[in-house]
């Protein structure tokens, strides 16, 4: 188990830090992934990986490296996004430099998460170099479009590529997080009737009328919650609120009763429920409103419904191989046991997790950074990517050297 003095001779640091930075320099918004994606296709090729360049829309690449085991052995995918949120406001360090200090390297996605991406190649590099004894195939697995519901990674499962378990990088701050939320959105129109202001007796206020849904969403209970750990999944956020004339929703008259308005909520759901069940509970809300208010009328429709991949729940055992060998990597590496479960605020992430589970795979997501993520100055601590790089090295040994019949999955 865990042929630690070995393995962790042979990883290096400065080279991990290096790569990080020129990730961090490849501009990789979701869209704009070519560059990097190209970029980190010659770097594992140059580690003597088998790489492919998976192209899944128009110049925009996963890309997938391939490390042969010798064969019987238990086979490990990495799973982790390339492409970044954009740029905001008040950062005060280039976000394209990625600089470093005495404690952290900065740039936009260097949390989410180029930082666990860039510490698995390292990892691979140090199995690679020590020449440990490896059966089972080990798969890199860097996707676009993770921040678009996963498509990424749904168009490598559907390419037919699979492993027996997996790692998926988010930044968890190093804890293992077991179980997390499914995530969509929903779109609530609310209608009214215009006026004048000086007919505002014969109007109906679009806007006045949505306030209701705000009321009453931040008191729903939904249901099919079967236990407390699933209760605490659920959790909502109304993000957009539109309102005006027509579906142009046009706010130049103001003079004029809003006949429209609009709200868009993000939802978390757990295991034991559905979208449609959450849908059906809302649709419930909204009707109880209408039937005590004649005046009230609306409009849900789920957000991207058959045009946008939605992330869904992930929960897995905490007794499965994946979960307890990367336990024990942590606690080798630390010294100290790691948090493990339905850790805040990680388990309302949607995370490409669900899709692989969906697809006949277990895993766990575990990696660096998540304290400073996405925010200005996004940012990493040094010493939590040394943690993670030693962390999946060890982790990969252990269960790549198993072989097949060793191991009773459930």
């Amino acid at each position: 188990m865990y042929n630690s003095n070995e393995i962790l001779n042979y990883i290096d640091d400065e080279g991990t830090v290096k790569l990080l930075q020129k990730m961090i320099q490849h501009r990789s918004y979701s869209g704009e992934e070519e560059e990097l994606a190209k970029f980190l296709a010659e770097y594992m090729k140059n580690m003597g990986l088998d790489v492919t360049l998976q192209e899944v829309k128009p110049k925009r690449f996963n890309v997938i490296g391939t490390y042969k085991g010798s064969g019987g052995g238990e086979s490990l995918m990495y799973n982790g996004h390339i492409d970044t949120n954009p740029v905001g406001l008040d950062w005060t360090v280039d976000p394209f430099e990625g600089k470093v200090d005495n404690e952290f390297i900065y740039g936009i996605g260097v949390s989410n998460m180029k930082a666990s991406d860039a510490a698995f190649i390292s990892a691979v590099k140090s199995i690679i170099n020590s020449k440990a004894e490896i059966k089972g195939d080990i798969i890199i697995g860097l996707v676009i479009g993770e921040l678009e519901g996963g498509i990424g990674t749904l168009h490598l499962l559907d390419s037919g590529i699979k492993s027996d378990w997996f790692i998926n990088g988010e930044p968890t701050d190093n804890s293992l997080l077991t179980l997390h939320a499914g995530a969509f959105e929903v779109e609530i129109d609310v209608f009214g009737k215009s006026r004048h202001l000086s007919k505002a007796e014969e109007g109906i206020n679009a806007i006045e009328k949505a306030t209701l849904v705000v009321e009453n969403l931040k008191k729903i209970k939904f249901s099919n919650a079967t236990n407390k750990r699933y209760k605490e999944l659920n959790r909502l956020n109304i993000g957009t609120i539109r309102g005006g004339l027509g579906d142009e929703y046009y706010e130049w008259r103001i003079p004029q009763v809003p006949d429209k308005c609009t709200l868009k909520v993000a939802l978390r759901y757990a295991p034991s429920q559905t979208k449609d069940s959450i849908v059906n509970d809302i649709q419930k809300m909204l009707e109880n409103i209408s039937s005590k208010d004649n005046e009230f009328s609306f409009k849900l429709k789920i957000v991207g419904e058959g045009t946008k991949p939605s992330m869904g729940p992930f929960e897995i055992d905490e007794d499965e191989l994946i979960v307890q060998v990367v336990k024990g990597a942590h606690e080798i590496v630390t010294g100290s046991e790691p948090l493990v479960g339905d850790i805040k605020p990680y388990k309302y992430y949607g995370t490409d997790a669900a899709h692989l589970m969906d697809h006949g795979m277990k895993g766990i997501v575990y990696g660096c950074g998540g304290k400073y993520n996405t925010m200005p100055d996004e940012k990493v601590e040094l010493k939590d990517l040394k943690t993670t790089t030693r962390v999946y090295s060890l982790a990969i040994q252990e269960v790549c050297s198993q072989a097949i019949n060793d191991i009773n999955k459930k």
